[in-house]
């Protein structure tokens, strides 16, 4: 399968489309003053533990305390604080682990109050970002996602990924992170790891453990609430998660970033440096790609489908809601329970997607046309599971009820995607009247006017919406030829799909706009 990534950085956020086969099926937002992202580590601070829940409520420094059931502690949390209080009063240096003493696993029936106190400082790692109302939700089971591997402290399990199928590739990787498994770090090989040389894999795992040193020595100066360790920021996150031979192009529009992304993959992957790119054309990198047409036609309450099929989806506070119509689409040979059937396959493909895309979690309840045969059902229910094994997230899927209905768990570690495509009209702003159109050339004429015979401006270009584009340069006399003739000077119009219909700017030759 092709994939593409387009990056798309702009002033205090990156946007992140993930394309396959030319369409858009993940599209990642990320604030670079984002403070609280999944896979951080903070010191934070217990500020109640609440034994009816069985859980406690941790102060990370965001406004909503984070939240720590007892089934996110991890086995080890004892050993864990016994490791925190130790290097934080500087006893001796622990970073290695080779010769901490590891305490017993906790009770996984146990209660939370036996383990924490009000009061108490504890490392936690962000496992879900704030959504909503919600502060973060932490687990105390630290561990470092690398390339092949995910290094787990305190622990002493090596595990293999269930998506490694092969038993001798799992035994042969079992063996060789044995040979080479530091004390007291547990190791989790991950998909990606399937016929690697050793060498690669210790080359993570080096990297893995200097994360977990540099976190040891940071912790000393640390106050809580405090951020120790910082994850991948969301660009290096997904190229670590996603990066296989089927990647084909990185492109992305800064120069800082390209050299960056360069960088990483030089570390991560060498023979695949030459797919990043560097986006050097005026057009705006999504819109030179067409994801800007896609992200129209794939956000909003309803989704058509190319064929007529279209869903309606609706989002509650406890879950999402996704009805699937036939619109059209109907053929006349094919009977009603047939039709259903094709009508559901599409649908569901065209699901996966949408849960990909809007990054939607929880519970997701999925209301097909109805069909009567058992096979037909199973049929979906198995064209549903084979489109959402793409899917990184981890969900579950049961199969239809006898009233049609498909019911998803997927999870959810941030805010789901919304992307508004529709807004109020900038032109009338909302008062249904807009000046004549015959005016905006004359307003356009009079600033050329302006910019020529006032300002002297040696160069400069015109951009406005495709429809006024293709007016100003309509014919052979077109109005642009008539300004030639005029002012003896040939002003450059472009076009922008992103303009509203009567949006027009100016540009001098440096591309930088001309505040009139």
């Amino acid at each position: 399968m092709n994939r593409d990534l387009i990056i798309d950085s702009k002033s205090g956020e990156v946007e992140i489309a993930l394309l396959e086969e030319k369409n858009l099926v993940e599209l990642h937002k990320e604030k670079t003053n984002n403070s609280f992202a999944v896979g951080d580590i903070y010191l934070g601070k217990v500020k109640k533990v609440m034994t009816g829940l069985n859980a406690a409520f941790v102060n990370v420094g965001y406004e909503k305390d984070s939240f720590l059931h007892y089934l996110d502690l991890g086995p080890q949390i004892n050993s864990l604080i016994k490791f925190t209080k130790a290097v934080v009063s500087g006893k001796g240096d622990l970073a290695s682990l080779s010769g901490f003493e590891l305490e017993p696993d906790i009770d996984k029936a146990g209660k939370i109050s036996q383990v924490l106190t009000t009061g108490q400082s504890v490392l936690v790692q962000i496992a879900k970002e704030p959504i909503s109302t919600k502060g973060p939700r932490v687990t105390s089971e630290i561990s470092f996602a690398g390339r092949y591997l995910v290094l787990v402290p305190f622990s002493q399990r090596i595990s293999v990924s269930q998506k490694i199928k092969d038993p001798e590739e799992r035994n042969r990787l079992k063996r060789l992170i044995t040979s080479i498994r530091p004390k007291n770090f547990g190791i989790i090989i991950r998909t990606v790891a399937e016929g690697k040389l050793v060498a690669e894999l210790d080359a993570d795992l080096r990297s893995l453990v200097a994360k977990w040193d540099s976190l040891a020595k940071a912790l000393p100066q640390a106050n809580a609430p405090q951020k120790i360790c910082s994850e991948l920021d969301r660009t290096s996150a997904i190229l670590r998660d996603l990066l296989n031979e089927s990647f084909n192009n990185i492109h992305v529009n800064d120069q800082e970033m390209y050299e960056e992304i360069r960088n990483y993959i030089n570390t991560i992957a060498p023979e695949k440096s030459g797919i990043v790119k560097l986006h050097k054309l005026k057009t705006p990198i999504f819109e030179q790609f067409g994801i800007d047409r896609q992200i129209r036609n794939s956000f909003g309450r309803v989704v058509t489908i190319k064929s007529g099929v279209y869903l309606v989806i609706e989002h509650t506070e406890a879950l999402h809601v996704i009805d699937v119509n036939s619109g059209h689409r109907v053929k006349k040979e094919n009977d009603q329970e047939t039709n259903a059937l094709e009508v559901n396959l599409e649908a569901a493909s065209e699901i996966a997607r949408q849960l990909r895309l809007r990054d939607m979690g929880g519970i997701i309840v999925i209301d097909f046309i109805d069909m009567t045969q058992p096979a037909h059902r199973r049929k979906l229910y198995e064209h549903l599971k084979e489109q959402m094994s793409h899917d990184n997230a981890k969900h579950t899927i049961l199969p239809p009820s006898k009233f049609g209905l498909v019911q998803i768990t997927r999870q959810r570690v941030r805010p789901e995607t919304n992307v508004q495509v529709v807004e109020k009209c900038p032109m009338c702003e909302g008062t249904g009247e807009i000046r004549p159109s015959v005016m905006l050339t004359e307003e356009i004429e009079n600033n050329v006017r302006y910019l020529i015979q006032e300002q002297n401006e040696e160069k400069f270009s015109l951009v406005v919406h495709p429809y006024l584009f293709a007016y100003l340069r309509k014919g052979w006399m077109s109005t642009q030829m008539k300004w030639f003739f005029k002012y003896r000077k040939w002003i450059t119009i472009r076009e922008n799909y992103e303009f509203h219909l009567l949006e027009y700017h100016f540009f001098n030759s440096k591309d930088d706009e001309i505040r009139l």
